[in-house]
């Protein structure tokens, strides 16, 4: 409560309930919630709080990592553009950048790369466990309890207050992940696992292991190599979503990166997260060929279809992520030939973006729009796409886990709730309920 002019850093609210003011403090555009606590009617009664189901308007945390101006269609990681990132970078670089806060030297990228190539490998009993898995098993539910089984073969994970001890469980989450993510795939096709080949860089690598045969060694064209890595560098983080969020939330209880790294790939495993260029290729498919397109824009307009990949939560413009998926999309069509997907796609968002009902409503193609159809041209199944934006989003899970292990104002994670239930009932006993 204040009985002096405000501060102009602050915000002043008055309790209608009383008549009293208080003065908040505003920092970084927001207020501190505990700040609304003094707010109450007597000294007998909760202080005020706020209810925002699905953090709509809430900050959980001040990171470093990434910035969004969804207004603007703007990304950066550490500072750097996607767009600039996309074109001159590659994932292990970005990886680097997204861990440690800057770009590496030569000598520091070098290691890097050396470090995450040796850890590759997994232990055997990890092969045997993944065997184990039912022939149609999910690959998304595999890799999730894969990612969490490593918590055994590495319990000194645990001891997440040694920095040393934390870059180790980095880069060998980062350099197991697409040896896990492949082989959920090969178990799901019935084919045996292959092992990593060192000699590759990282993202051939992964393609090795997907799908090498009885070839002596596997060769992929650079172009879907660089077409995978740039996708890998889109999905590597994307600020406080549902799945950084929860890698947060499990991480504040001070566990092992493996056990909080498996809760976001459980959140990613969700249709309304990862899954939704799986809906946009199910879209593509149903409008059947441009000439369809019109009727369809009809459709959405009364409501009877859904428009799938457009639009986002947080961007209210075009999400620089999707003009990338974009160009990337036409590259790896050169080396597979042309899906009539592709031109459904192009011509439903020029005809989109010119339409005043959907520009008018902020309606933009997302990451999601593109993406799938440059999975596909790969031949993954629709059940291997969030598996590959698991494999591109561990880097950031990563960085923002350790942000949160060294950020000194974070707790463990505990939201209120609005009780909404029976108060102060009487118990009777079974034998006079059921007499």
């Amino acid at each position: 409560m204040t009985d002096v002019a405000a501060n102009s850093d602050s915000l002043t609210v008055r309790d209608n309930r009383t008549g009293q003011e208080y003065d908040i403090p505003i920092t970084d555009g927001t207020i501190n919630a505990k700040d609304l606590g003094q707010i109450r009617t007597d000294e007998n009664t909760p202080g005020l709080a706020t209810y925002d189901p699905g953090f709509v308007n809430t900050a959980s945390c001040r990171s470093a990592v990434t910035y969004i101006d969804g207004d603007k269609g703007i990304l950066e990681y550490r500072g750097y553009p996607i767009e600039q990132l996309a074109e001159k970078s590659n994932f292990l670089e970005v990886a680097y950048l997204l861990i440690h806060g800057a770009l590496p030297t030569k000598a520091e990228y070098d290691s890097w790369v050396h470090e995450i190539t040796y850890h590759t490998f997994v232990h055997e009993n990890v092969k045997s466990f993944m065997e184990g898995f039912r022939y149609d098993a999910h690959p998304m539910g595999m890799l999730m309890a894969s990612v969490g089984a490593l918590s055994t073969f590495y319990p000194d994970a645990r001891n997440i207050g040694d920095a040393d001890n934390r870059h180790m469980q980095i880069v060998r989450m980062i350099a197991k992940m697409p040896t896990l993510g492949a082989w959920s795939f090969r178990h799901a096709q019935g084919k045996p696992f292959v092992y990593p080949d060192n000699d590759l860089g990282y993202t051939a690598n992964f393609l090795s292991m997907l799908f090498k045969m009885s070839e002596k060694k596997f060769e992929a064209d650079e172009r879907l190599v660089k077409a995978l890595d740039v996708l890998f560098i889109l999905h590597a983080d994307h600020g406080q979503n549902a799945s950084t969020n929860a890698v947060r939330s499990v991480g504040s209880t001070q566990v092992d990166p493996y056990s909080a790294v498996a809760a976001g790939v459980g959140a990613l495993f969700g249709p309304l997260h990862g899954g939704a260029n799986e809906a946009v290729l199910r879209m593509l498919r149903r409008i059947g060929s441009t000439s369809e397109i019109p009727a369809f824009i009809e459709g959405v307009k009364d409501g009877n279809e859904k428009l799938m990949g457009f639009g986002h939560r947080v961007y209210k413009n075009y999400d620089p992520r999707a003009k990338i998926i974009k160009k990337s999309a036409e590259d790896v069509f050169e080396v597979t030939g042309t899906n009539p997907l592709l031109d459904i796609a192009k011509e439903l968002e020029k005809i989109a973006l010119e339409d005043e009902y959907f520009v008018k409503r902020k309606l933009y193609p997302n990451v999601d729009f593109y993406s799938g159809l440059i999975y596909e041209a790969f031949q993954f199944p629709p059940e291997m796409f969030t598996v590959l934006f698991a494999i591109g989003r561990t880097p950031g899970w990563l960085a923002q886990w350790l942000e949160l292990v060294q950020d000194k104002d974070q707790k463990i994670a505990r939201p209120k709730q609005i009780y909404t239930g029976d108060r102060e009932l009487t118990f009777t006993p079974s034998s006079e309920r059921w007499s």
